[in-house]
């Protein structure tokens, strides 16, 4: 890679996004990191990447984060089901409810979740997407996204149950923003993730992370496959992506499955996307 190639992550202390970003690290890309929190970025990255603090949640926050990129990694995502996490509005929760009973009655509707919530999987994977893809440079080279198994299939179980609150719904927009766009993209629809999440681990510890699975990887595309994926994986793919140019343009899906060899031929892999 050359000094100008830069690689800009989203959700970059996230489950996928922090092995990702000790990937591109220890292939020697310049990275940036677009992270709500400075603090926790440091930490974990300790001084070896560009901390940029923005949310893609509000465009305004946006530009500084683009500056010299050159390809995009989007690792960001919530949790399926609500939780802490979807950050509720605590003020318009406890107002005008006389039980809890009653309160959860209405927390747990999928309408009141998804305009409620300031970070839903519709505010994060849809809103938030749409507003990166508006702001990322005409020349980008390559947009990644990882996305999820079970978006075109997301009227059957045990899909529907996962998008019971719309995380599937979520990455589908996502995805037909990104197609849209006119930026060359790749859209890796991962399994159900394992290994990891390594939040609390500092960067030597994420570059000596190595899958605990046993299982080779297999590639499908039409949203056929289920299954799991490691954490692990799907970093890899992203990362490997970028300098394989059977990858531009697809949108494939990524599981565990089968014997593992003893290394991961993605050229082999990724050449049955043609």
């Amino acid at each position: 890679m050359t000094s100008t190639e830069r690689v800009l992550v989203a959700g970059a202390t996230g489950g996928v996004g922090q092995l990702t970003v000790a990937k591109l690290l220890e292939k020697g890309f310049q990275v940036s990191v677009l992270t709500r929190s400075a603090e926790k970025a440091q930490q974990m990255f300790d001084n070896q990447v560009e901390i940029i603090v923005g949310d893609m949640r509000y465009p305004s926050s946006l530009p500084p984060a683009i500056q010299n990129v050159t390809h995009i990694i989007c690792c960001t995502g919530t949790t399926a089901f609500p939780s802490k996490k979807w950050d509720f509005d605590t003020i318009d929760q406890a107002k005008g409810f006389r039980s809890v009973i009653e309160w959860l009655k209405i927390y747990l509707k999928p309408s009141y979740t998804r305009t409620k919530a300031k970070n839903s999987p519709e505010q994060v994977d849809s809103i938030g997407v749409s507003n990166l893809v508006a702001a990322a440079p005409k020349d980008l080279k390559r947009f990644i996204f990882v996305s999820s198994c079970g978006v075109l299939r997301k009227e059957k179980p045990p899909y529907s149950i996962l998008n019971s609150f719309g995380v599937l719904d979520a990455k589908k927009k996502a995805e037909e923003i990104i197609i849209n766009s006119g930026l060359p993209y790749t859209i890796i629809r991962a399994g159900r993730l394992i290994d990891g999440p390594f939040t609390s681990y500092d960067l030597n510890t994420l570059l000596k992370a190595t899958t605990g699975g046993k299982l080779g990887l297999v590639l499908g595309t039409g949203d056929t496959l289920s299954g799991q994926t490691s954490r692990i994986d799907v970093a890899s793919a992203c990362v490997e992506s970028i300098a394989n140019p059977a990858t531009v343009g697809k949108v494939f899906e990524l599981i565990n499955q089968g014997a593992r060899p003893s290394v991961i031929d993605w050229v082999g892999l990724f050449s049955t996307l043609d």
